[in-house]
């Protein structure tokens, strides 16, 4: 598969997955949603399901992400009456649940060091169920990648961000996420080949 291939696989999986995760739900009439200001609770309701597969995409372990976003929640919640506006609420979201997924590997990777690793493949069953066999090894491609290639792929591509966005949630320069974006791609796609010619 070509460069551009392997980015349009990883971008058609996570766009998949952005989809299914942003069904809507009930809302409030156009006048009443401009009106009312937003409340840590809107933002609960309408970003829980978004950050919770963010963490998940980074941590692959559905448990751990529900703490990681709760945290990420938590925090947000403690710092409410110092933010500027809703979309800094949404950023410090994103940035709290990519650092709390980062600590989250950070202590695997302790554990590891005094416990023998163990694979662990816990996705939820509706998701293995909505995706196709070439998405799934997309996603099992990205699962092999280092922490910081996986971030900045599932920003981009699940999340939606810009390089300038992605810089901001991962503490990087927008050149350095440029070229992780492009080492992680060429990874993801060494992965896919080795996996098929394993079959």
């Amino acid at each position: 598969m070509s460069a551009d291939g392997i980015e349009r696989a990883v971008e058609q999986t996570l766009s998949r997955l952005r989809r299914i995760d942003s069904r809507p739900g009930p809302s409030l009439p156009e006048t009443a949603a401009q009106a009312a200001p937003r409340t840590l609770a809107d933002l609960y309701r309408d970003h829980r399901t978004r950050l919770v597969r963010l963490a998940i995409l980074l941590v692959d372990e559905p448990g751990t992400a529900e703490d990681v976003v709760q945290e990420a929640f938590t925090g947000l919640h403690r710092n409410w009456s110092g933010l500027r506006d809703e979309s800094a609420a949404l950023g410090y979201l994103r940035t709290a649940v990519v650092n709390g997924s980062r600590s989250v590997l950070r202590r695997r990777r302790t554990a590891r060091d005094y416990v023998p690793p163990h694979q662990v493949n816990a996705r939820s069953a509706e998701s293995l169920a909505m995706l196709s066999a070439e998405h799934q090894a997309v996603v099992d491609a990205l699962a092999t990648l280092p922490p910081r290639q996986r971030e900045v792929l599932v920003l981009r591509y699940y999340g939606g961000l810009s390089e300038a966005e992605i810089a901001d949630a991962t503490g990087i320069s927008r050149g350095t996420v440029k070229s992780t974006a492009s080492r992680a791609l060429d990874a993801v796609a060494r992965a896919m080949a080795g996996r098929a010619t394993r079959r």
